[in-house]
């Protein structure tokens, strides 16, 4: 599938090595020289930060969505072409969903995982059919991948389910498969648990 625009969720902070500046600085400049706009959580710290002023840097487009009771300039880019103001965190992971082409999961923690989990969660329950993409560099995502896979031999994921997500330690390969992808849920299973 084409795609005009990803969704990036990944931490408002930088971690321990500089790698994972470079990785979300990598990410940033090949969505502008490949003309894909990024919605992300509007951040000037952390890895968003890292991302958003690569890609604008490299002539791209980076549009923020954040709730406003962030802090201008401590917390949110004030340089950003647009900056979409709403009331809650719940709200802005709605506008991703609609906004975004696709998502793309970087280095992160605590709200990473939420955007994560929410995004997979709709994919499973048919409310889109995007691609959802985690960026395994460096093995960070390893140990989640480890248990997204003991979800599915214990039965508590369905395989066509775990197949809904793309994995991978580049960014080139990564976004091929999001290119290639094709919504693999069970339709039998979608019409047995929806009106």
């Amino acid at each position: 599938m084409e795609i005009t625009s990803i969704a990036l969720f990944c931490g408002s902070a930088t971690g321990n090595s500089n790698k994972y500046c470079e990785l979300a600085r990598e990410l940033g400049h090949y969505c502008a020289t490949h003309g894909i706009t990024i919605y992300y959580g509007g951040a000037c710290i952390g890895l968003m930060g890292e991302a958003a002023r690569a890609c604008l840097d490299s002539g791209g487009n980076v549009i923020g969505i954040a709730p406003g009771f962030f802090a201008e300039g401590a917390v949110l880019s004030q340089d950003l072409p647009e900056m979409i103001l709403v009331q809650s965190m719940s709200e802005r992971k709605q506008q991703f969903e609609a906004l975004a082409d696709a998502f793309v999961i970087l280095p992160g923690s605590y709200g990473t995982m939420d955007e994560f989990f929410e995004v997979i969660t709709d994919a499973q329950l048919g409310l889109h059919n995007k691609p959802v993409a985690i960026l395994n560099a460096f093995g960070y995502y390893d140990h989640l991948l480890a248990q997204l896979e003991h979800f599915k031999t214990e039965g508590f994921l369905r395989s066509f389910h775990y197949d809904l997500l793309l994995i991978s330690d580049n960014i080139p390969s990564l976004f091929a498969k999001i290119h290639e992808y094709e919504y693999g849920n069970d339709r039998n299973w979608l019409d047995k648990i929806k009106k």
